[in-house]
């Protein structure tokens, strides 16, 4: 099986290691840092303690900490519990919902269901919680730890995502923070302080980052329910945008890249172009190193590392083509759109059609 590029990054780094702060962390940290392991460095926060302390009992690698603690912005505010998981209209807007109807029609069968099957539909509303009246700081926290440079910032915790963001406002230059992913609410009032997702791009770009990947969650209503695109009651294949996740990054090639990367180590930019890989987004990495192929040789080949790219990039080619060959075969055979001398004729469209569909899949 053909390395990922997120792997082969991983093999280049010899002094540094990839940082990764996770905070809502049930289930366990994303599978694809893995690949950065020995080189991996976690620290993962979770309210709940019980699964906390399952993931530290899985746990294999030592510099993956799991800490069971609310978090907040004040050390000294007590997380009020009754105050529900996110924002009052959020919580209006759920109850008209497919996905609200769809767990009223599931509690009410689990209600004659056997006491297995209820504690497997509801085991996540019956784990042991952290004390509220302690909530952390997540900046304190790391200061705390000693960790005094991170590469990934991670947030999800069904409610004060933005509050527990702007607790690091000022604070990623000296903690070297290079992508955010956060989850966003699209419904909201407007006011200033709400977690949606105007206010959470504007914070973020104050901080000099720019938005790399949207993912969009649609849900539908309960007035026509459509399919779910999941088993479970999740997002479904039509209805209202109610919630996403945001990928933010810094532009190292945007107009102030060339001080933001003087700053920066060759392991650094190429941890970035890593994150960008693992996003799906092949060709953000592509750029990053044919803009910065100087400061990335010493970590990894670099043209190794463009035919990998290229490979993400094609689907269904067999064997894909290497980077130099999939940029001539682009240039070459460019969309009629790219063309400078004006649409193509219909007639040579319809052939071109022809041809495609008639060339065998080993030679496309």
């Amino acid at each position: 099986m053909a390395v990922s590029f997120p792997a082969f990054v991983a093999q280049g780094l010899r002094a540094e290691r990839f940082g990764l702060l996770d905070v809502g962390c049930s289930g366990g940290i994303d599978p694809r840092w893995r690949v950065f392991e020995p080189h991996l460095r976690a620290l993962a926060i979770d309210a709940s303690e019980a699964e906390c302390r399952r993931l530290t009992e899985c746990e294999n690698n030592a510099s993956v900490e799991y800490v069971a603690a609310f978090v907040s912005r004040r050390a000294d505010k007590i997380v009020d519990l009754s105050a529900g998981p996110a924002a009052p209209l959020i919580m209006k807007m759920r109850d008209r919902l497919s996905f609200m109807r769809t767990r009223e029609i599931r509690e009410a069968r689990l209600k004659g269901a056997t006491a297995a099957e209820q504690f497997r539909n509801n085991a996540w509303e019956m784990t042991g919680l952290a004390d509220p009246a302690k909530p952390v700081v997540v900046p304190h926290l790391l200061a705390s730890r000693g960790w005094t440079d991170i590469d990934y910032l991670k947030i999800d915790i069904d409610g004060v995502d933005y509050e527990i963001l702007r607790s690091f406002d000022g604070r990623f230059d000296s903690l070297g923070l290079m992508a955010v992913q956060l989850e966003v609410n699209f419904i909201g009032s407007g006011a200033t302080d709400e977690h949606t997702f105007h206010n959470t791009d504007r914070f973020m770009r104050r901080q000099g980052f720019d938005l790399f990947r949207l993912d969009v969650r649609k849900y539908s209503s309960r007035a026509l329910p459509a399919r779910y695109v999941w088993p479970t009651p999740a997002e479904t294949m039509s209805g209202r945008p109610f919630q996403g996740e945001a990928y933010y990054a810094r532009d190292l090639l945007g107009p102030k890249g060339a001080e933001w990367t003087a700053r920066l180590s060759g392991e650094k930019l190429a941890k970035l172009a890593a994150v960008f890989s693992a996003w799906e987004n092949p060709d953000a990495a592509a750029e990053l190193l044919l803009g910065k192929r100087q400061r990335l040789a010493p970590v990894i080949d670099v043209d190794r590392g463009l035919d990998l790219l290229a490979a993400q990039t094609q689907t269904g080619g067999s064997p894909p083509l290497s980077y130099r060959d999939y940029m001539a075969k682009f240039e070459a055979d460019s969309p009629y759109f790219y063309r400078p001398e004006g649409p193509v004729p219909l007639r040579e469209r319809l052939s071109a059609a022809w041809r495609a569909y008639w060339t065998p899949r080993s030679h496309r």
